[in-house]
């Protein structure tokens, strides 16, 4: 059982709205925080997107889109969290911004013993926590994109997290959503993205040294290796600012030279080649280019995008 019966969402971006939807599909009254109407107005259209693909490919019925359709709302004032059981932080992998929000959260939402999450990907979340006045409820819920698709997130408490917070989370992401759930320890990249990001950086890394081209790196991991998506596809995927984030945070953390972010993703992040969200990363997309994820987890054909499609399998987390 779960008292969690209304949601908030801060960041309606590719996470943020993908939260919001699953929260809705489950019945629950959300609403989600935006910066400016122009945002507002993008989130929802990107979530009633969503909405119909899943109607279309059978995954729900036109009754079910339309109520959770009407179960979202979106705003740009903030005192639309204050009557939240349970707040989701979803935007940018930055600390100073997930810190204002945090500390935002902490001034508006009313319920004291109100759920607030963050849905950072690398970031310690005890940062987050001591930074409030009501630190034993703050947790780390860290979901994986597409979140309608990919059935897992990581629970991660601080020290500081009360173990109510934490049974009340798990009850929400299993009950309620239908998520498994893997509990971490507070160290940066959790458990996922401390094995999934050196891996990305040494694919990088080769590409940077010329050891082969950027399109035979994936080729060798889809073919060889039976990977659904290829280390550089999956960055552009990501997003490569999003991929240096995380890096930094975890060499920030560790001091190990594995998770340093190679010379070669700082400069195209500088250049604004940022995968699949700009058109171009290690690989090129068209206006539909890329690797696009079906509501059973298969990979969709592509249109320039760099890899061949691979059906039932579950790939492709975007961190934040």
């Amino acid at each position: 059982m779960t008292d969690v019966e209304r949601v908030g969402v801060v960041g309606c971006g590719l996470m943020g709205s993908g939260i919001a939807e699953v929260c809705a599909r489950a019945g629950r009254d959300v609403v989600v925080l935006e910066t400016t109407r122009t945002a507002a107005v993008a989130g929802l259209e990107r979530i009633t997107r969503s909405l119909e693909r899943a109607r279309a490919s059978g995954k729900l019925t036109d009754a079910e889109r339309d109520a959770a359709v009407g179960r979202i709302s979106v705003t740009t004032d903030v005192a639309g969290l204050a009557d939240r059981d349970l707040v989701v932080e979803a935007v940018a992998e930055d600390e100073r911004a997930k810190l204002e929000v945090f500390a935002l959260l902490d001034r508006v939402v009313e319920r004291r013993d109100a759920v607030l999450a963050t849905n950072t990907s690398s970031i310690p979340v005890i940062r987050l926590a001591a930074a409030i006045s009501r630190p034993e409820q703050v947790v780390g819920l860290h979901f994986f994109n597409p979140v309608p698709v990919l059935p897992l997130v990581e629970l991660v408490p601080s020290l500081l997290t009360g173990e109510e917070t934490v049974r009340r989370t798990r009850a929400f992401a299993t009950g309620v959503l239908g998520k498994e759930v893997v509990r971490a320890q507070d160290r940066a990249g959790f458990v996922v993205n401390a094995l999934l990001v050196p891996y990305l950086l040494a694919a990088v890394r080769m590409a940077e040294c010329g050891t082969a081209s950027a399109e035979d790196i994936d080729r060798g991991m889809t073919l060889g290796c039976a990977h659904p998506l290829g280390p550089l596809a999956l960055a552009d995927l990501i997003g490569l600012d999003t991929v240096q984030a995380i890096a930094r945070s975890m060499y920030a953390e560790y001091r190990e030279p594995l998770y340093a972010p190679p010379p070669l993703l700082a400069r195209m992040v500088d250049a604004g080649r940022l995968g699949r969200k700009t058109g171009r990363g290690f690989h090129t997309y068209g206006a539909r280019g890329g690797v696009v994820m079906s509501e059973d987890g298969g990979m969709v054909a592509t249109a320039t995008g760099p890899t061949r499609p691979v059906h039932g399998r579950r790939h492709g987390e975007q961190p934040t």
